[in-house]
């Protein structure tokens, strides 16, 4: 691999598509900025997109209803919490985020840093919007080389509350949702007494479609949510700019938000979207998004999409667990012992997110929260319908960074 990686410019203004796009008197702006990555950057988003997969995958097994999860949000919230792990449990975690065996912590952490600052300001048409934070209870002693971690790599919110109050709990629901724009207000019922730390991240996105579906065409149009049964749903149409590609099993097609950075990819299996989305990996991803990446232009097709909206809340404990990450989940065998000398073990991980697809375009959240405790010992055709189950994910296409990954059953859901 190259000592740095420079992603290649595309230029994709295209004529005869502004009548959809943002403003009608002008052609869209379709040209995405550049990030620039050294090797091992561009490695580690190559790894994490095949992080974000397989935990889709993993959840996905246990779901036969709308989901969505951040890959994104996961990998940086558990990164942080890599940063406090030593031995074992470091050596897990760190399979699990699928990090090149040779890097280092602060090799990920640089990387982490240039990757965010850089997403952040990419799109001025798109709303991104990253944010971290450690709350931990008073009186419990934080490391300060972790807590000086968390501040100057992940500009981490750090507080100490008192977790007996029902202030601390308001305040960490507020931070969800002012950094969800209000759409995950909730992440925690309440706090255990056992509970010494949340380290959490957040991330909001919001892009308009770069060539926008026309409302006065919507319309209801049957969902086959399998093979013999319909729902009737609101289903967008319209001529818009699109890649599309095809593979074994599948149709796929790519949806680009403002001046195209930001994409939604939608992937409708030929068959069963269990058994597609049981066999789906990295390899099959980079296949789809190269063929993407191949396409010069955003060819006008016209486009049937269902809208949809939904909020989803998920434990990953067990899927993190099956993917490698044992020992931080084992009370008396965690070693956190960067973050605190006392015995502590991670006692969940939980998703929450929020999805919006809309004619205008998409709005979607993540709010991952690790929770600590202290231990004790107890125990290219003329037309694209999308008209079934699917897969749909939100990337940036310069750098393939998987942001947001889903499955949609039921759009009434």
């Amino acid at each position: 691999m190259k000592n740095s990686v420079l992603i290649i410019l595309y230029f994709l203004a295209l004529a005869g598509l502004s009548s959809c796009s943002k403003d009608p008197g002008q052609e869209p702006d379709l040209t995405p900025k550049t990030l620039e990555l050294t090797a091992k950057g561009a490695e580690v988003i190559a790894y994490g997109n095949d992080f974000g997969i397989e935990l889709f995958t993993k959840v996905a097994a246990d779901e036969d209803k709308n989901f969505m999860l951040s890959p994104l949000s996961a990998s940086a919230a558990l990164t942080m919490l890599l940063n406090g792990c030593a031995g074992d449990t470091y050596d897990q975690l760190k399979t699990t985020l699928k990090y090149p065996e040779g890097m280092s912590i602060s090799e990920i952490n640089e990387v982490y840093k240039s990757l965010v600052s850089q997403l952040l300001d990419i799109d001025p048409k798109v709303k991104l919007a990253i944010a971290n934070a450690i709350f931990y209870r008073q009186g419990f002693t934080v490391k300060n080389p972790f807590l000086s971690t968390m501040e100057n790599d992940f500009d981490a919110e750090i507080a100490g509350l008192d977790f007996t109050l029902q202030s601390a709990l308001n305040t960490i629901n507020k931070w969800a949702s002012d950094n969800t724009n209000g759409k995950i207000p909730k992440v925690l019922d309440e706090i255990s007494s056992d509970a010494v730390m949340f380290i959490m991240n957040a991330l909001y996105f919001k892009g308009d479609w770069s060539y926008q579906f026309d409302k006065a065409l919507t319309s209801q149009r049957a969902f086959y949510t399998d093979g013999s049964n319909s729902v009737n749903v609101s289903t967008m149409k319209g001529d818009v700019g699109s890649k599309v590609t095809t593979g074994d099993g599948y149709k796929a097609i790519e949806l680009p938000y403002g001046q195209t950075n930001f994409t939604m990819v939608v992937i409708v299996p030929a068959g069963n979207l269990t058994d597609f989305t049981a066999s789906l990996d990295a390899g099959i991803w980079n296949a789809i998004t190269s063929a993407f990446d191949g396409i010069e232009k955003y060819g006008e097709l016209t486009v049937y999409m269902p809208k949809f909206k939904f909020s989803y809340e998920k434990y990953l404990n067990d899927q993190l667990q099956g993917m490698g990450m044992v020992d931080a989940f084992i009370p008396g065998v965690a070693d956190l012992s960067g973050i605190s000398d006392a015995s502590i073990f991670v006692s969940f991980v939980k998703q929450n997110t929020f999805v919006e697809v809309d004619e205008k375009g998409t709005e979607a959240a993540a709010v991952t929260t690790i929770g600590v405790e202290v231990t004790s010992f107890p125990p290219q055709p003329r037309e694209f319908v999308i008209d079934k189950p699917f897969v749909f994910a939100i990337r940036e296409r310069t750098t393939n960074s998987l942001l947001f990954i889903g499955q949609v059953i039921n759009p009434l859901d």
